[in-house]
């Protein structure tokens, strides 16, 4: 993706489901889950790198012993820092005498992640300050582990503002500016609850204190506190708890809107964001690993015994399109064959836009993520040639008038040409945070390769999705001008992003996005500013109407164009700056209809169409015109209304 998006995060999971003796006996070393953790998150690192933590509880510790840690770290390289730290730890105190690497019992009593239950996370910020502080895991302490809790996941909520109030009424002092903190205290605040009642039905049963604990545990029920702590969320989540007990528990929300795998061997279950990392660290087929199934929690007691539960009524589901379009890795075997549909999707328009010139085309992409999609426009290009090819001979047999010269005329002459033109050329995407940074540094990203386009030639370059622009303008088509093609020929696999994310995407901001900036102008230009101002008006007028009532009236921005006017538009505001160069632009976009032939199974694309899975997004929607509107800038659900 040219225009860098940020991505609300990485989530990784280990419960053992054997003694640690066991894996020091079979594997050589009782760290085995430790070791699976970091091979997880390193699996997972493109999706985070602000942040990481991990945390660990170990069970049926005795009185007294520390049973709950956690590290968290915002260094550079900070998931190989924590790791490499913990390791080195255990064995200073091996040296020392202080723990025998090779005894399960004793590095279960001096490690501090010698434990069953492992959990770690990648953190992408999209506000806010990027301190320790803002890593998950967060942790709930309490001298009864039963209600000692931890919380991670990758999630936003569009109604933290009305959370914290409810916190709030009910005598609690929340932190704002995180809806983690805002989770953990609505989860702990039902576990204390549960675990007030078991207290008090077991004393007055008159249960020793001394047995309490264990009494406790085992009737805690997890799932129905989850229930009762998710019943006025509003967002997309995947979310991983562990209760200094050791129960553990993994939710996803109801729409399914955030990713979520699980492995169940007879060793281990395993959760992360995406399903190849554990195909891979658990060298298991893709078949084996199971998705967290959308509106349940996955439940493991203490004891072992594992349910999965439901905590919401069935809805539609609509995963977020653009872990499969951008964020996940291309080498899940399902995401790849999408992306390469994606590519060829584009096929029909792409030939209309060289007016099926081949023999004076250069195909490319930028580089890396599009490169998948790439290849499947390459196949799809091909494969319309060679019907051309097919048709041109038959109709050739049919006539009589078909020669040698004729036949390699129509194979040889005419056919897709791919070269790799632009070259990323510096990682800088992981230290430039702020837009006025990257917009003085974006131009050193790129670079092309000098010589393949010829004069005259149209070049065609494939991007994965077109965000803001910012990066097209300043660098990609700057850097593709100087090879002096007669059209550069811009090609998005996914539709124009129109409306904002809530759900844990940075495109929280509408007067970012290069189609709502294309529509402006052309009402602006059409003498259309009062229709702004009305818009502004009912958006207002919106937002004072129960949230089950609210719809989307930044659609009203759009209605009077075509996709195609705000493409073309777009083609104009992103024509290459500084450049001697005086040839065409055009922007080509996939459409809503190709993706959901691309993507297996249902997709949710309310950033393409406005239509929201949930009614905070209704709520958003107006928010983010009236600041754009008002020239307030930040995240509209950050406040409350």
């Amino acid at each position: 993706m040219s225009d860098f998006l940020r991505h609300e995060c990485g989530i990784a999971a280990v419960r053992l489901r054997r003694p640690l003796a066991y894996y020091q006996d079979r594997y050589g070393t009782c760290l085995w889950g430790l070791n699976k953790l970091f091979l997880l998150m390193e699996k997972q690192h493109n999706r985070g790198q602000d942040g990481t933590g991990i945390g660990c509880v170990k069970l049926n510790m005795p009185i007294g012993q520390p049973y709950v840690q956690r590290r968290r770290g915002i260094e550079k390289d900070a998931l190989a820092q924590i790791f490499r730290k913990e390791i080195k730890d255990f064995y200073k105190l091996s040296r020392k005498g202080i723990l025998n690497h090779k005894d399960p019992a004793s590095v279960k009593n001096h490690f501090d992640f010698g434990g069953e239950v492992l959990v770690g996370h990648l953190r992408y910020g999209t506000s806010g300050e990027f301190d320790v502080g803002s890593c998950h895991p967060y942790l709930r302490r309490s001298n009864w582990p039963t209600r000692t809790l931890m919380v991670m996941g990758n999630f936003n909520m569009t109604n933290a503002a009305e959370l914290n109030q409810v916190l709030i009424e009910r005598g609690q002092h929340p932190i704002f500016g995180t809806d983690t903190q805002t989770v953990l205290e609505e989860i702990g605040y039902h576990l204390d609850e549960a675990h007030t009642d078991l207290y008090r039905q077991l004393r007055d049963e008159g249960v020793p204190g001394h047995e309490m604990p264990v009494r406790i545990s085992a009737a805690l029920d997890v799932p129905r506190l989850i229930a009762e702590s998710a019943t006025a969320w509003d967002g997309g989540y995947a979310i991983c708890g562990v209760i200094g007990n050791g129960d553990m528990f993994v939710m996803r929300d109801p729409r399914g809107i955030r990713p979520c795998h699980m492995l169940v061997t007879d060793e281990v279950i395993a959760f992360t964001s995406e399903r190849v990392p554990l195909m891979t660290i658990f060298e298991v087929e893709a078949e084996q690993v199971q998705t967290v199934v959308p509106g349940t929690v996955v439940t493991i007691k203490a004891d072992g015994s594992m349910s999965t539960t439901a905590f919401a009524a069935p809805v539609p589901q609509t995963p977020c399109s653009f872990e499969r379009i951008y964020f996940s890795r291309g080498n899940d075997p399902q995401i790849y064959r999408e992306r390469k549909a994606l590519g060829a999707a584009l096929v029909s328009q792409v030939v209309r836009s060289i007016h099926g010139t081949f023999d004076k085309t250069v195909f490319s992409f930028i580089p890396n993520t599009a490169e998948t999609a790439y290849y499947g426009l390459m196949d799809g290009l091909r494969m319309y040639r060679r019907k051309e090819v097919r048709a041109a001979i038959l109709e050739g047999v049919a006539a009589g008038n078909l020669t040698p010269e004729t036949v390699d005329d129509l194979i040889l002459r005419n056919w897709p040409r791919g070269e790799k033109v632009a070259n990323k050329d510096i990682k800088m995407r992981t230290f430039i945070a702020q837009d006025k940074g990257r917009d003085q540094m974006v131009s050193l990203v790129y670079d092309i390769t000098y010589g393949v386009v010829q004069t005259g030639d149209n070049l065609v370059v494939l991007d994965d999705s077109i965000v803001r622009g910012t990066t097209l303008k300043k660098s990609i088509l700057n850097i593709l001008s100087r090879t002096y093609p007669a059209r550069i020929v811009i090609c998005s696999t996914a539709p124009q992003i129109r409306y904002p994310d809530c759900y844990g995407i940075d495109m929280a901001e509408l007067g970012r996005f290069i189609a709502f900036q294309a529509a402006i102008d052309l009402h602006l230009r059409a003498g259309r500013a009062a229709l702004l101002e009305l818009i502004y008006q009912n958006c207002l007028a919106e937002i004072r109407k129960p949230p089950a009532v609210r719809v989307n009236c930044v659609k009203e921005v759009y209605a009077a164009f075509t996709d195609e006017d705000i493409a073309a538009e777009i083609s104009r505001m992103v024509y290459p700056e500084k450049t001697d160069w005086r040839g065409e632009v055009e922007v080509i976009f996939q459409t809503i209809a190709n993706l959901h032939a691309a993507i297996e199974g249902e997709s949710g694309t309310w950033y393409f169409t406005g239509d929201y899975p949930t009614l905070g997004g209704f709520t958003m929607v107006n928010m983010a015109y009236i600041r754009w509107y008002e020239g307030i800038s930040g995240r509209s659900y950050d406040l409350p209304l």
